[in-house]
């Protein structure tokens, strides 16, 4: 699904503020348990049956710590983290936990609750785009970001990892997931976040594997669901 058409003298970077701000509304209402206005026939798709029960994070989500589990005292940081340091089990992991989102429900949610939950690990969230990164260099173990990449271009995504490459120690990863164009649930999953706001961008997954080795990574694991494909990148 193509996204975002714009008209002739504009650039991708024009309508970004745009894209950031409709991504920041669509899950600030979903986390404020704010309806959605949809179509009837968008509400009687599977997909959203799913949505509506709870039950289709479970298949889209990816789990991330399949291809690169946190290590205890590991420093992590999780971008477009909305709930996840409440809801992953980072106690489990003993890792230290860095998140960043642009939904200011969930910024607001952890820091009111990600230090009563456990106040070693947690070590703060930012309010931020992913391509915005206020850190030290080569301060993590590990780069997290899923359930982001698909509501921008590469050329985007492109920049975060360029923000991304100097917080990495030397043996850190960066896991990112992308949305897999030919994967059972993308089509109407597409349809759904569209009519929720936020408008999804595909690219084959040609794609990605060229832009990671343009930035001078390599992908030493990865890992399917219905919808995403997981990358885990050595720079």
């Amino acid at each position: 699904m193509t996204a975002w058409n714009l008209p002739d003298g504009f650039s991708e970077a024009d309508r970004l503020p745009e894209q950031l701000s409709a991504v920041a509304q669509r899950f600030n209402q979903e986390y404020e348990g704010k309806p959605f206005d949809l179509p009837e026939e968008v509400e009687a798709m599977p997909v959203f049956q799913d949505w509506a029960a709870g039950s289709l994070q479970a298949k889209v989500a990816s789990q991330f710590w399949e291809v690169a589990k946190p290590k205890k005292n590991q420093l992590c940081l999780d971008l477009g983290c909305g709930l996840s340091f409440l809801v992953y089990p980072w106690r489990d992991w003993n890792a230290r936990f860095y998140g960043q989102d642009i939904s200011s429900v969930a910024v607001d949610a952890l820091k009111a609750r990600g230090p009563q939950l456990n106040s070693k690990l947690f070590n703060g969230i930012k309010k931020g785009p992913a391509h915005l990164l206020d850190y030290e260099d080569v301060q993590f173990d590990l780069v997290i970001a899923t359930g982001v990449s698909c509501y921008y271009s590469l050329d985007y995504w492109k920049s975060v990892m360029t923000a991304v490459k100097p917080l990495l120690k030397p043996d850190g990863f960066f896991v990112f997931d992308a949305i897999d164009p030919d994967a059972p649930l993308a089509e109407n999953w597409q349809i759904l976040e569209t009519y929720m706001g936020a408008e999804v961008i595909d690219h084959p997954l040609s794609d990605w594997d060229a832009l990671i080795k343009a930035m001078g990574g390599k992908t030493v694991k990865q890992r399917s669901n219905d919808l995403f494909r997981l990358f885990k990148v050595k720079f």
